[in-house]
C-alpha cells in the first residue's frame, strides 16, 4: 500500500456474524467464533501497516437483550481470548484497552480484563481498544455526570472558603475541548475511518461523540469474511475522501 495514507485510528462495527452462520447452517455462536478469528487477522494487519489505534465494537449495552445462551457464549469467548492470546498480543506490541460499563459483567471477567490490560500496558506498536458493554449515549451521560460533579464540587469549595457563589448558569459552562476530557478514552484521538460490515447503514450507538467527523465505509461483506483485502478497499476509499471538517477545500 505504497503512497497511501494510513488512518491513525480505525473504528469497526463488526456486524454479520449471525447471518454468516445462518447462511452456512451453523449456530450463531459459530459465527462469533469465526468473527473472533477475523478480528485477530485484522488486528495483526493493522499493526503491520501502521494503524496506531484500532477500536472495535464487540458488545453493546443493548446486546444483553439477546438470548441468554448467546450472551453467555460471547462472555466465555471473550474470556478465552484474553487467556489464550495475551502472549501473542505482547509479541505484536499490542496495548489492550477495554472500554465500557462494568454493570452486569462478572467479577471474574472484570478481574481478567484488568490483569490483561496491565500485562500489555507497556506495549507501543498499536492500541487495541475493545468497546465491550459499551453504549455511546451512556458514555455521554457519564461524561455529563462527571462534569456536573466537578462543577458542583468547585462551587461548594468556594462557598466553604467564604467565597460568594452566584447562582448563574455561566458557572457551569464548558467547552467541547474540556468536555472531551470526560469521555471514556480522552487519550485516544477520534477515528478518521469507521468501517461497518454486513451492509447496514446505521451507527448503532457507537462512539457518538468521537465520530463527528469520521469517514464511513460500508461493505456488504459479513464480518467473518472481512480480511486484509477488504481492509485495503476501505483504506483506499478513505484516501479518496475530501476531509474538510466543515470548511472549504483550499484548492
Amino acid at each position: 500500500m505504497e503512497n497511501i495514507v494510513i488512518p491513525k485510528h480505525i473504528a469497526i462495527i463488526m456486524d454479520g456474524n449471525g447471518r454468516w452462520a445462518k447462511e452456512k447452517g451453523k449456530i450463531r455462536l459459530e459465527g462469533h467464533r469465526a468473527g473472533a478469528n477475523a478480528l485477530e487477522n485484522i488486528l495483526e494487519c493493522c499493526g503491520k501497516i501502521g494503524v496506531k489505534y484500532l477500536t472495535v465494537y464487540a458488545f453493546s449495552t443493548e446486546n444483553w437483550k439477546r438470548p441468554k445462551m448467546e450472551v453467555e457464549g460471547l462472555m466465555n469467548l471473550f474470556s478465552r481470548y484474553l487467556d489464550n492470546k495475551k502472549k501473542e498480543l505482547k509479541k505484536q506490541g499490542v496495548k489492550l484497552l477495554v472500554t465500557g460499563a462494568k454493570e452486569n459483567v462478572s467479577e471474574k471477567l472484570l478481574k481478567k480484563i484488568e490483569e490483561t490490560e496491565n500485562y500489555l500496558s507497556d506495549c507501543e506498536n498499536i492500541v487495541f481498544n475493545i468497546a465491550f458493554n459499551y453504549g455511546g449515549r451512556r458514555e455521554i451521560v457519564d461524561a455529563v455526570s462527571k462534569v456536573l460533579e466537578k462543577k458542583i464540587l468547585e462551587q461548594n469549595q468556594i462557598a466553604e472558603n467564604g467565597g460568594f457563589v452566584e447562582g448563574k448558569t455561566e458557572n457551569f459552562k464548558i467547552t467541547e475541548e474540556e468536555f472531551s476530557k470526560y469521555m471514556y478514552r480522552p487519550e485516544i484521538p477520534d477515528p478518521e475511518l469507521v468501517i461497518r460490515t454486513s451492509g447496514e447503514f446505521r451507527i448503532s450507538n457507537f462512539l457518538l461523540w468521537e465520530i463527528a467527523y469520521s469517514e464511513f465505509y460500508i461493505t456488504d461483506t459479513y464480518w467473518p469474511d472481512f480480511d486484509e483485502k477488504e481492509l485495503e478497499k476501505a483504506i483506499l476509499s478513505f484516501n479518496k475522501r475530501d476531509r474538510r471538517y466543515g470548511g472549504l477545500n483550499a484548492k
